[in-house]
């Protein structure tokens, strides 16, 4: 299939917002996990996020469109209009039947929703606002970009948990090379600190209780790992066939090669110990690129910090990549804003392309003590390392695989 350029980059992270923050804070290796203060979690389990709290700063929406929508649209939209402006972009140039939105998130948009139906239990009300079923279900942002830029063409919103949003740009790649758009804005956002949300996230089991230490909790692939770390943010990219992005002259940031995806099929809830699946959804990537295992110079780990999920993992990178796994290198760098949840593999893509520009991957902090030694683990602190092909993982509850590889141009 033919790759696709990335032109443009939108981010709203807890590390920063905007591309040039996000790198700068990334590749300084600092955790940006606190303790939640956006409201009284005192009696969950787990009451630590990645957190964002400046969004209004760098806001173009207008207070009345903001009194529509929940938090997680507002993020799209912030980093949409980043990623055209990165892009060079002007939408009002594009034909507006030929450009799509294909976005990702895995609970919708909980912080609306909360909101109104606890006035409406609490102060009585007889109803709720009437925005409210526009406002959190998970294409909501999705209809929130169209109708902001009056895109018109073929766009989709998906909902596979946290592989979501890889699994967006895997399928607008797809519709790319199609021709059937001729461009379209790609990603995933997420908004889940929130009371309902965040109880839903702790009922999972999976977060780590280490809320003394906020910054040192989310510690994948370490032998003292105790569960990940919710985060919020997004990441959206323009996406375009390298024909239309060379005619323009824009910069292309990188490609889309491959990808990749499969089911473990074994627990409503857990991936497959033996790492599989995981393994083959890599294969159909890497060949789906035509690249060899050989000439992937670093990949991003989804990193659930899981016992059962970091192991199978890399039982599933050994399957493919054999002795080599040793001298590629590995990292996880959402472990210093939290797992992002149904946006978290295209943060992890960013990051790959970011790694590929600047020759330099951004490490796993808090990983001290590797569970699994002999490894490549980009760990600490960043290292300069010359990348032109990377591979990113992202997956899902039940085992859900997703796999992409991006190359340098």
């Amino acid at each position: 299939m033919e790759k696709i350029a990335i032109t443009g980059i939108g981010v709203v992270s807890p590390s920063g917002i905007g591309k040039r923050q996000f790198w700068a804070n990334i590749k300084s290796g600092r955790s940006f996990i606190k303790e939640i203060t956006r409201f009284d979690a005192s009696l969950y389990p787990s009451r630590i996020a990645g957190q964002i709290d400046d969004l209004e700063k760098y806001s173009h929406i207008s207070e009345r469109l903001l009194k529509k929508i929940d938090a997680f649209s507002h993020m799209a939209l912030v980093a949409s209009e980043m990623a055209l402006q990165d892009a060079g972009i002007d939408i009002k140039n594009e034909d507006p039947n030929l450009v799509g939105i294909f976005l990702g998130n895995a609970i919708g948009g909980w912080l609306y929703a909360e909101t109104e139906l606890r006035d409406l239990y609490l102060e009585g009300r007889e109803g709720v606002s009437p925005y409210m079923a526009s406002a959190w279900f998970p294409a909501a942002p999705q209809g929130q970009v169209s109708i902001y830029y009056g895109i018109k063409g073929f766009s989709k919103t998906v909902v596979s948990d946290r592989a979501s949003s890889l699994m967006a740009l895997g399928y607008a790649r797809k519709i790319l090379a199609k021709n059937k758009l001729n461009m379209i804005l790609a990603g995933g956002m997420e908004a889940p600190v929130t009371p309902y949300a965040l109880l839903c996230c702790n009922t999972y089991g999976a977060l780590s209780k280490n809320n003394d230490i906020p910054a040192v909790a989310y510690r994948p692939f370490d032998k003292d790992r105790s569960g990940f770390v919710i985060g919020e943010g997004a990441g959206i990219v323009v996406m375009e066939s390298i024909q239309r992005a060379q005619k323009r002259g824009a910069n292309i940031l990188g490609v889309i090669s491959g990808y990749g995806a499969s089911c473990d099929g074994v627990d409503r809830i857990n991936c497959a110990a033996d790492g599989k699946e995981l393994a083959r959804a890599i294969k159909i990537a890497l060949d789906d690129a035509k690249v060899n295992p050989e000439e992937i110079g670093y990949i991003s780990l989804d990193g659930l910090a899981v016992d059962l999920w970091d192991d199978s993992e890399i039982k599933a990178l050994k399957l493919v990549f054999g002795d080599n796994l040793k001298n590629i290198a590995l990292s996880c760098p959402k472990s210093m804003f939290g797992n992002l949840l149904g946006a978290s593999g295209v943060l992890d893509m960013i990051i790959a392309l970011l790694t590929m520009e600047h020759s330099l991957i951004a490490p796993t902090v808090n990983l001290d003590k590797p569970a699994l030694n002999n490894l490549n683990y980009i760990a600490k602190e960043s290292r300069e390392y010359k990348v032109n092909k990377s591979l990113i993982i992202s997956r899902g509850r039940g085992g859900i695989n997703s796999v992409l590889v991006v190359e340098k141009v």
